[in-house]
């Protein structure tokens, strides 16, 4: 139940300037009461006025948790001096604070405010310094004024401060003329926290800010469901849906939309009339012509290319079938090359094979992939450098966090200085990070395109790997067979089975590849807990932190959220010399596997060796990259976590947002990762997920042993259903079209 509490604040014990985090001590009742909560702007000798609620911290003891807290330049003479002297205002220390009541009394603070010049009177006061000190006064005033305004509209405090900062005095035209614009400028903000601003601001729902607004929130929700485009129809009843107004309204503001530029209508021959957001159709035209540029064939004599290749081979640890061969020869006569295939059937001694053909041509390559994990993956198998393609690229940071509008140093103005570029695990590109590759590449750099086609599609929009594939504009290699060491390999085999939509042997004979049916929710979870905590690090001789749960969905009993809290709970319980963190979302305690849940491109991280030596640092955690808290501070309000490859980030509080527990993923959160031991519950899901192409990329997640539990009926429904996620996508017609 919240309570109100009010007084003078005495003494600040804390303050986080960059999020607002403020530890203070007033007194209530002659009695001292120690306050903490994200607090706009607050100094010593102010009067607050505080909603919130008493709380136990198991450090510092009994404490008054601030949900909102009002500040007011103090009234009586006593207490406005203190506030004069305390720092707040700069250049006015004790002695000249005593001068100017001294000299105004009751009057000081109206002199301040409306006769600043009368400062002067005051000896040590000059013209600019009273202009100064009057200012920072008002200025103060007005931030106060601001966040009562703000909170007024139900926005809280953390919010109102990030509004404040970005529109100062602007803010109240802003949220009485067009809340939507906090949409395309404040990060966090979406139609609907915007829609009901507008409607305490007393906008009318039919309001064109309103309608545009509604629209452009679609389709922005459909690229986030991985969309480039939605047929009008679907567009308009989505938008209705949201919007609750009558469909010629939404007729209208279609046509003043497509007028203005802001959306892109076009005719298809299968769905009719298609809406684009105007960046996700430019995005997707330019790719598909860039990539028509890029492919251009170069003379180079295929019988040539073999004895190089049969030169190479002597030196080789395995040597390459004629497929392979064959795929090499193609990449070396084609400015783009794709070569597709599952685990075990030789894509990484095709790569070896070409790096070492064009190292023998003296080309300069650059070998990237789309997430940390992959690329060094991709380094581990070729014994070359590899890099996430945000590093290839040069990420600088983006104050907006919209990887829609990511800044790269390396772009059409500044290209890569490379003559061959290989990109692994390319189902996981999207759209939009495609297209900033292809700026980076000059006409004239093969650009060579590996990845398994039957996996899932990637997190953003777009299907790039599929649409190239179908387009049938860019040569192509399919490596099917099998090679013998992989054969043996359960996992493999049994992968390639579902793929092709074929049982598996269930018998349990293999010895990486076990299902143990379970028919009961919670004898499942008792398993993971066992399997994950002893069984598996002691099958494949890796630690407990190794082993990933992943799982078909979020919500539910087998749902993501719900296990990490129960993994969490035995895996790591709370203890008196673990630190925690309560968020809105959860609970973080040191020890916890945690995992970033959206591109950082500021956040800085540092490796560190021997003795916390830093040896490197940079800028950037990306969506996937999973770590362990090592340690919380509550007193400066910070959570460290080391990420892969001994990488030390510090989080604040107000950051916490940006992470997940991660004992168990998602499969899609899980793509392009490899982990030692798998483990995926398969009971009940959403029949949408349970498809062959979701359990096909969730089983060769694993290296070393995949456990599935739950229900035979659910594993041989998912082999049988081959629906693939469906997306809106025309990059496969754009590239057929510009090849005519």
């Amino acid at each position: 139940m919240s309570e109100h509490l009010e007084g003078y604040v005495e003494h600040i014990i804390y303050r986080n300037e960059e999020n607002g985090y403020t530890v203070f001590e007033t007194v209530v009742n002659k009695k001292p009461v120690t306050c903490t909560g994200l607090i706009v702007s607050i100094s010593e000798g102010e009067f607050v006025e505080m909603e919130g609620e008493e709380t136990i911290h198991p450090l510092y003891g009994e404490q008054f948790r601030v949900t909102s807290c009002h500040t007011a330049i103090p009234g009586d003479l006593r207490a406005l001096e203190r506030y004069l002297s305390s720092g707040a205002v700069k250049g006015v220390g004790p002695a000249l604070a005593s001068r100017i009541i001294k000299r105004f009394g009751e009057d000081t603070l109206r002199i301040i405010e409306e006769e600043p010049e009368r400062l002067a009177e005051v000896k040590g006061i000059s013209e600019n310094k009273a202009c100064d000190i009057s200012a920072q006064i008002v200025e103060r005033s007005q931030v106060r004024d601001a966040m009562i305004f703000l909170s007024g509209y139900g926005i809280s405090q953390n919010m109102s401060m990030k509004i404040y900062q970005l529109y100062g005095e602007s803010v109240y035209s802003i949220l009485r003329d067009n809340p939507y614009q906090l949409i395309d400028d404040i990060p966090g903000i979406g139609f609907k926290t915007a829609d009901l601003i507008a409607e305490k601001a007393g906008i009318s729902r039919v309001s064109p800010f309103r309608l545009s607004c509604g629209i452009v929130y679609t389709l922005g929700r459909a690229l986030a469901d991985g969309h480039m485009f939605l047929p009008e129809e679907k567009l308009k009843e989505d938008a209705l849906a949201i919007l609750a107004v009558e469909n010629i309204l939404v007729d209208e503001a279609l046509d003043e939309l497509s007028i203005s530029g802001k959306i892109i209508r076009k005719r298809d021959e299968k769905y009719g009339t298609i809406v684009y957001q105007d960046s996700a159709y430019y995005t997707e035209l330019d790719t598909a012509r860039r990539l028509s540029e890029l492919n251009v064939e170069f003379e180079a004599d295929e019988n040539d290319i073999r004895k190089k290749l049969k030169k190479i081979a002597k030196t080789s640890p395995v040597e390459p079938d004629e497929l392979q061969t064959d795929a090499v020869i193609r990449a070396a006569r084609h400015g783009v090359f794709i070569l597709t295939g599952g685990p075990g059937t030789g894509k990484t001694t095709t790569i070896n094979t070409m790096i070492r053909y064009f190292m023998a041509e003296d080309c300069e390559i650059a070998l990237a992939a789309p997430t940390g994990r992959a690329a060094k993956r991709m380094e581990e198998a070729t014994g070359f450098r590899a890099s996430t393609i945000h590093r290839l690229l040069e990420i600088t940071g983006d104050p907006s966090n919209d990887d829609l509008h990511i800044r790269f140093t390396r772009n059409k103005d500044n290209p890569l200085e490379a003559d061959v570029v290989i990109i692994d695990e390319v189902s996981m590109v999207d759209i939009f990070l495609m297209h900033s590759l292809l700026e980076a590449l000059l006409p004239g750099t093969r650009l060579i395109l590996v990845g398994d086609m039957n996996q899932l599609p990637s997190v953003g929009p777009g299907k790039v790997l599929s649409d190239l594939i179908a387009s049938g504009c860019f040569e192509t290699i399919l490596l099917n067979r099998i090679f013998r060491q992989a054969a043996q390999s359960d996992i493999i085999v049994n992968a390639h089975r579902i793929k092709n939509g074929e049982k598996v042997r269930l018998d349990n004979s293999s010895k990486d590849f076990f299902f143990l049916e379970r028919k009961d929710y919670r004898v499942i979870q008792k398993a993971v807990i066992t399997l994950v905590s002893e069984k598996l690090p002691k099958y494949t001789g890796s630690e407990m932190k190794d082993v990933q749960v992943i799982t078909p969905m979020r919500k539910g009993v087998l749902g993501v959220e719900n296990l990490n809290i129960i993994m969490q709970k035995y895996l790591n319980p709370p203890s008196e010399d673990k630190h925690e963190k309560e968020t809105p979302t959860g609970c973080f305690r040191e020890g916890d596997k945690v995992m970033q849940i959206r591109n950082d491109y500021q956040l800085c991280w540092e490796i560190r060796g021997l003795f916390g030596i830093v040896s490197s640092h940079g800028e950037g955690v990306f969506n996937g990259d999973i770590g362990t808290i090592e340690t919380i501070r509550p007193f400066d309000q910070t959570v460290t976590v080391v990420f892969e490859d001994n990488k030390y980030v510090d989080y604040s509080f107000s950051q916490l947002d940006e992470l997940e527990l991660a004992y168990a993923v998602t499969v899609h959160k899980s793509q392009g990762s490899e982990y030692p031991a798998v483990v995926i519950p398969l009971l009940d899901a959403p029949q949408i997920l349970l498809t062959r192409n979701l359990i096909y990329t969730a089983v060769t997640r694993a290296q070393k042993c995949v456990i599935l539990l739950g229900s035979p009926e659910t594993l041989d429904y998912c082999i049988r259903n081959k629906r693939e996620e469906m997306r809106f996508s025309t990059l496969a017609d754009m590239l057929a079209s510009l090849r005519q």
